[in-house]
């Protein structure tokens, strides 16, 4: 689902920050070689995470959901000079392509990579974070968040990405469609969270900004 007109769209990207030539490069792989190719951030919810980071300069970032590494690269833009950034991904046919990036990205030496079970690794991460990413399996997002809110400080962001999930959050939910269940549950949480104050901004597929009181 398109909330906005593929026209006002383009405009809106068009008159945003210029996409890195990393991340183009990065684009055009995933797309050859890489299963749902439509999963990678993308050049203007790019920029929001690249200028959120920036603004928040974090000296620590979670990042929940890999994928090929394009939202990794954009949230290093941000860190501090000591700053590190982990990332956690199940998927481990994927580790090579994202090194190969994020070095190249000149950030390789700030991104740690985790594979595997992000809720298990969530817990070994002895870490305060100043910025979280959540961007992995929709139906454990409420379980995330009770990973990550406790590897936080008062003043720690977290994001959560697709949180519209294509507009299917509004309309009548297939009793099979565990996903749309889980994400409407999830919003209504974050609003009433008294932890969080939570604005949901309609970037791409719904991003929500959660600041921990």
């Amino acid at each position: 689902m398109h909330f906005l007109s593929q026209l006002l769209e383009n405009y809106i990207t068009d008159h945003s920050e210029a996409e890195p030539e990393i991340l183009k490069e990065l684009t055009r792989e995933t797309h050859l070689k890489v299963i749902q190719p439509r999963m990678i951030t993308g050049h203007f919810q790019g920029r929001v995470l690249s200028l959120l980071s920036k603004i928040t300069a974090p000296k620590c970032i979670l990042e929940i959901g890999t994928y090929t590494g394009y939202s990794a690269i954009c949230l290093a833009e941000g860190l501090q000079k000591d700053g590190v950034l982990h990332t956690i991904e199940i998927n481990e046919e994927l580790h090579t392509m994202q090194r190969r990036y994020f070095d190249k990205s000149g950030y390789g030496d700030k991104i740690i990579q985790h594979t595997g079970d992000a809720l298990a690794i969530i817990d070994t991460l002895d870490l305060c974070f100043d910025l979280i990413f959540i961007d992995a399996q929709k139906v454990n997002y409420d379980a995330y968040f009770e990973a990550a809110i406790k590897k936080t400080r008062p003043g720690s962001i977290i994001l959560s990405d697709n949180v519209l999930w294509s507009g299917k959050v509004v309309e009548p939910v297939a009793h099979s469609d565990k996903a749309t269940a889980v994400l409407i549950d999830y919003n209504q949480k974050l609003k009433e969270d008294p932890r969080v104050e939570t604005v949901i901004l309609p970037i791409r597929d719904g991003l929500t900004l959660s600041r921990v009181r």
